[in-house]
């Protein structure tokens, strides 16, 4: 068995869907694991990992919009906000998602879905540069 780490920086520009699909793959391409599985997973506890649709940018809004009614910012029962308004809900919208996805491998490719797309799920309105470590483990 091959295990093959590597790491991805990505530049986000505040709240959103960032897709990183192809980065991944590229990943995946550079190393000897022809079957397997990838592990995506984020260093951070304000956004997240995602396998979400990657064929029509509104179903990328969606999420964003239900998280935002879901877990708004200034709530009066947060005690946390030493970094700002968008901290502690940005925590809470990671720990109801995900900081990991893990996709299978079949010869060299992901098999993700015909419309599915992996995406980093940035929860702060700043622009951040986030740390993605991928893990591919396989034969």
């Amino acid at each position: 068995m091959h295990v093959h780490h590597d790491q991805l920086e990505i530049s986000t520009n505040g709240k959103g869907l960032y897709e990183i699909t192809r980065e991944v793959q590229s990943k995946i391409d550079r190393c000897s694991v022809r079957n397997g599985t990838a592990t995506v997973f984020v260093q951070h506890t304000s956004c997240s990992m995602i396998i979400m649709e990657n064929a029509d940018p509104t179903a990328r809004r969606d999420p964003e919009e239900f998280f935002d009614r879901l877990v708004p910012e200034d709530a009066d029962y947060f005690m946390h906000g030493s970094e700002g308004s968008d901290d502690m809900p940005s925590h809470i919208r990671m720990v109801l998602t995900r900081t990991s996805e893990t996709v299978p491998i079949v010869d060299r490719l992901m098999q993700v879905g015909t419309w599915q797309g992996i995406f980093l799920f940035e929860h702060r309105r700043a622009p951040h540069r986030r740390k993605v470590f991928v893990t591919v483990m396989g034969e």
